[in-house]
């Protein structure tokens, strides 16, 4: 399939989250690994369980899982991108898997394709930001769950770090913070902070929809750190790299609101340090786990 066939998500996915640069793809995935590792672990996944990974995207997760459930277990891999669910069941076609998988289009809000008290694990990563009705999809995740289920999820919390004039893209830019205001419309544009789902909800909102949906001994971690951080490898990914499957990439904002005297000056700028690796880490996330109850004397 070529890029130009693939919907938005698949896009980003594959190409547009790493500006197209392989290096970068590698680099992201790594600092996936422990994310995709503590996800499980907080699951408690078991052999010959069933898991549900909800917004499965490229499947980071979902093949994860498949090693936990072992031979007798099952993996659904959910998606509402049908193009990302095509190259999961793919992969897992290559790697002889395909029979303990199964692929249901569906969004977390809405998992209709899933029957109810049917899986024993739900897992997502970075799915509920984009979700408008993030206390359906508790809604839908206690639903499908058997008695005893469990949950086990990750997500940014955008909204703990107010917006900066003199930060873009986790680097300073005060001496050109007129231009990057320019370009922080253009995102704000596409993600208003005031009713985005990426930006309107916080640690807190998620635990009390977990617990309004009927979910028991939750636990929440939240992580927060401000230091000197290492964004991109090179300025090229970094232009031509979207934040987020509904963004513009940087090099499309400079060309929408920028001369291109204004965008020779934000680069010259910038650039350098990109290529230094002089950026400021600020990254706010959450771990949560929960529970369904189980059935009346029923041992987990």
């Amino acid at each position: 399939m070529g890029t130009s066939q693939r919907d938005r998500w698949a896009e980003w996915i594959l190409n547009r989250r790493h500006g197209g640069d392989l290096d970068e793809r590698k680099a992201h995935l790594e600092e996936l690994a422990p994310v995709r590792e503590t996800i499980l672990e907080n699951a408690g996944i078991r052999g010959g369980e069933t898991v549900l990974d909800v917004g499965t995207g490229d499947g980071l997760i979902a093949f994860g899982a498949l090693e936990r459930v072992g031979s007798q277990g099952m993996v659904i891999f959910s998606d509402i991108s049908r193009d990302l669910l095509d190259v999961c069941r793919s992969r897992a076609r290559n790697a002889g898997v395909e029979g303990r998988c199964e692929f249901v289009t569906a969004s977390a809000d809405d998992l209709a394709g899933i029957a109810a008290a049917s899986v024993d694990v739900v897992t997502t990563r970075s799915v509920l930001i984009y979700v408008d009705d993030k206390r359906r999809a508790f809604e839908e995740f206690h639903r499908v769950l058997k008695p005893g289920g469990r949950f086990s999820i990750f997500e940014p919390i955008n909204a703990y770090f107010p917006s900066s004039p003199n930060l873009f893209w986790n680097y300073d830019v005060t001496p050109v913070s007129h231009l990057a205001a320019k370009l922080r419309a253009v995102y704000e544009r596409a993600h208003p902070p005031d009713s985005s789902p990426m930006m309107n909800f916080g640690e807190r909102d998620l635990l009390e929809f977990a617990q309004l949906a009927g979910f028991e001994e939750l636990q929440l971690d939240l992580n927060v750190e401000i230091v000197p951080g290492v964004w991109w490898g090179s300025w090229e990914a970094f232009l031509n790299a979207a934040g987020n499957p509904l963004a513009p990439t940087l090099a499309e904002a400079m060309a929408e609101v920028l001369t291109e005297q204004e965008a020779a000056e934000f680069e010259a700028y910038l650039r350098p340090l990109v290529d230094a690796q002089q950026g400021i880490k600020r990254v706010a996330v959450v771990y949560m786990q929960g529970k369904k109850r189980g059935r009346e004397g029923e041992a987990d």
